[in-house]
């Protein structure tokens, strides 16, 4: 035997209530400009991170006498045993060269940041300038009393 509660209907009906609202606010255009904004930003870190890890930083490598920045590390312990039997110690190491790409990764994005916020700004209105302030309403009435005088 199937009982309908009514406390359980009044809150399907506001459950309602509530997606409907939320449909609204997914639909507004700041959440989809957003959504956008999200998905293109994560694209162009891809695309830095290949910038730096393939182009910049074979160049600041070659300058610096053929370092591969990647690989460099501080070694804390050394790595002991064969890889996936008993008694395995894999290799600690402070990785420097990882976190020296990391900076230069961020400095770039920084820059292009820089750059989109800047031709951003460039492409927004410059605020209209105030309207010339008239005199004020008292003073038109002194100006029409007296003019009214002579």
């Amino acid at each position: 035997m199937f009982i309908l509660y009514p406390h359980l209907i009044s809150n399907h009906l506001k459950t309602n209530d509530m997606l409907k609202e939320f449909k609204n606010f997914i639909m507004t255009g700041n959440v989809i400009d957003f959504a956008v904004a999200v998905i293109l930003a994560g694209a162009t870190g891809l695309v830095i991170n290949g910038f730096v890890a393939d182009i910049i930083m074979p160049i600041v490598g070659q300058f610096a006498g053929g370092v591969d920045f990647s690989n460099l590390k501080l070694i804390l312990t050394e790595a002991s045993g064969v890889e996936g039997e008993a008694g395995y110690v894999a290799e600690n190491a402070i990785r420097w060269g990882a976190w020296v790409n990391t900076i230069v990764n961020l400095i770039i994005v920084g820059f292009v940041m820089f750059i989109i916020v800047k031709a951003y700004n460039k492409t927004k209105k410059p605020p209209e300038a105030a309207a010339p302030k008239g005199p004020s309403q008292e003073e038109l009435l002194t100006e029409i009393r007296d003019l009214l005088k002579k």
